[in-house]
């Protein structure tokens, strides 16, 4: 091993008191199960409520790079809960998570988190608090006995579906027009459009004060 230039050569002895510098893992498959077992005893312990926890909206990555791609969200907007008919302080008791400070920004996006409560709601098993005791709101006794745990990570995960275009040959309409052309004349117009909006209401407004020849 040699360095660039004139330099001393390198002669590291790494072989002193390397057991110092090195970290093991050994631990590695025990951890391993240890993580298993305390998963399974948390799904026991909370059994039969869902592994993946509560129920989270289906939201957009931020910016422009990201924003084809969706995932769960921290919680529901109020007005989504309030579209569906839940009340937000009822919503985390059945299991549905709440974000009072996210808005919607989308008519999609608020229509398809609606969808996924509603679809919540039709599956959704309601234990009494007190067995044997049912209160007006909680599941008949035939539907409990029917209630088995979801498993998995995120509770209803979102289906990401890619599009694909077929492949077709280019119309003489496409070869014409340049895009690179189109974007600059769009980019330019966007810059120079209050300032083409101001000469025009000038030009207006002192085409209105001349006065008709006679």
């Amino acid at each position: 091993m040699t360095r660039k230039g004139n330099a001393v050569i390198p002669n590291a002895h790494y072989s002193k008191g390397y057991s110092e510098h090195i970290k093991t893992w050994f631990n590695q498959p025990m951890r391993k199960r240890r993580r298993l077992r305390t998963r399974v005893l948390k799904a026991r312990q909370i059994a039969p409520k869902p592994v993946g926890g509560l129920l989270r909206p289906i939201i957009r990555c931020p910016t422009f790079r990201y924003h084809t791609k969706v995932r769960a969200g921290r919680g529901f907007s109020l007005a989504e809960l309030k579209a569906t008919g839940i009340n937000k302080k009822v919503a985390p008791t059945i299991g549905i998570a709440v974000d009072h400070r996210r808005r919607n920004c989308s008519v999609e996006g608020l229509q398809g988190n609606v969808q996924r409560l509603k679809l919540y709601k039709s599956k959704l098993i309601l234990f009494p608090r007190k067995a044997g005791k049912p209160k007006e709101g909680d599941s008949p006794e035939a539907e409990l006995k029917m209630a088995t745990q979801l498993e998995g990570k995120v509770l209803m995960p979102p289906k990401r579906t890619k599009r694909t275009l077929k492949a077709r040959a280019i119309t003489p309409q496409e070869r014409k027009r340049s895009v690179y052309k189109a974007m600059r004349m769009a980019r330019s117009h966007k810059r120079v459009f209050g300032i083409q909006k101001k000469k025009a209401a000038e030009r207006a407004e002192a085409a209105a004060n001349t006065k008709p020849r006679k």
